[in-house]
This record gives structure tokens, sequence and C-alpha cells, in this order.
């Protein structure tokens, strides 16, 4: 069969292609002290409002975040979670919350802020234990998954806090989600309050995208 040059060209768009996939997923053996990792929505009406809710001009879909850690040759992940509150997981808990499959995406800190990651990981560990915060109220007391992250880099100033909405982007009217969760809890909605969340920590010029986790290479 004669080899033309569009033949090459099109050979070399299916191998550019292949890099550029590859360069787009990171093996879970790969990973390093201090990664995020941020997963999308599961089910629950709840996932789904932090992610409508929190959306970025880069369109990440994460409605949860923890910090990856190695010890003894394993990887745990730090987050608060509702059940859970503040606490350390394994990897493969972090994945399957609830027994749900969850896709997660993995960021790291550009170089020049690597140097807040140990403190980071102290800070946090010195929080496990405290419940979750389903008020979204910044607390000493309970936290939620990106607030619990957003104090773990606190002193370096990694994460900013920004003016929380709860409000549907596309009719600026509060999402059913929040009007029923904030009755519940027998208080206001906490608008225009400061605060953080899994997108907005995305979005950060400081950390870089690695890519979707994929299972370690046996």
């Amino acid at each position: 069969m004669k080899f033309t040059r569009k033949k090459y060209r099109l050979l070399m768009a299916f191998f550019m292609l292949g890099l550029s996939l590859n360069a787009q997923q990171i093996d879970a053996g790969k990973l390093q002290n201090g990664d995020l990792l941020f997963s999308e929505p599961v089910s629950g009406r709840l996932s789904e409002a932090i992610d409508q809710v929190t959306q970025t001009h880069k369109q990440t879909h994460f409605s949860h975040v923890g910090m990856a850690i190695l010890e003894n040759d394993a990887v745990y992940v730090l987050h608060a979670s509702a059940e859970g509150g503040t606490c350390q997981v394994t990897l493969d808990q972090f994945l399957h919350p609830n027994g749900d499959s969850t896709q997660v995406t993995v960021y790291r800190l550009k170089p020049a802020f690597q140097k807040a990651i140990a403190p980071a990981i102290a800070k946090a560990k010195n929080l496990l234990g405290k419940p979750y915060n389903f008020s979204y109220v910044l607390s000493d007391t309970s936290h939620y998954c990106s607030e619990f992250i957003y104090r773990g880099f606190e002193e370096d100033s990694i994460f900013v806090l920004n003016p929380m909405t709860f409000k549907n982007p596309a009719t600026s009217t509060f999402s059913p989600a929040w009007v029923a969760h904030y009755e519940k809890l027998s208080m206001d909605i906490p608008e225009g309050l400061p605060g953080c969340n899994p997108n907005g920590m995305a979005a950060s010029e400081k950390l870089e995208r690695l890519g979707l986790l994929i299972r370690p290479t046996l």
C-alpha cells in the first residue's frame, strides 16, 4: 500500500491525539502529597445544586474536593464529608462514596507554591474529627469540603474567599434544593457571605490540571 503524504498527516494526527489523551490522565500511582482531588457530583440534589451555583468560566463540574497524602506506600485522602466530617480515608473509599463511583480530576500546586503542602497537611490533620459544616458559613468548629482544604492552606494564602451565591445563574433565584436545605436548618440562606467552593478552587492560577485519575497499572 502506497504511503502518501495525506496518510502520513492522518497518522500523525492520530498519534498526537493519543498523546493528548494520555496527557489528560494520571495514574493513581503517580499521585503526590498535596495533590487535590476534585470529584464530579454524585447522585443527590445538594451535590447538583453545589455544582450549579459555583460554575466558573473554566466550566468545571465539581462538587467535592479532597487532598491526597502518601503514607506507608498507600494513598489516602483528607477531606470533609457529610457522613464522616473531617476525616482521612483510603483512596478507594474516596472514589466510591456510599458505594457509588465518581470521576476524579487531579490538580497539583505549581512548583512556586509547593512549599505550602507540608504545613497544609499538618494543619488538615489537626482538624480531623470535626463535624461537617452543613450551614456553609465559615466556622472554627465544623468544616465543609472546600473550607477544610482552604483552612489547610490558609496561612500561605493559596486560596481566597469570595461572596457565596446560592442562586441559579439561569434564573437568578434560589434553587429549590437550597431553599429546602436552609429551611431544614431553620436559618436564612447565607447569600453574599464569604466562602469557597470546589469549582472556584479548581480555577485558581496557582494550580495545574494533571488530568482524570485512573487506576495504577498492575
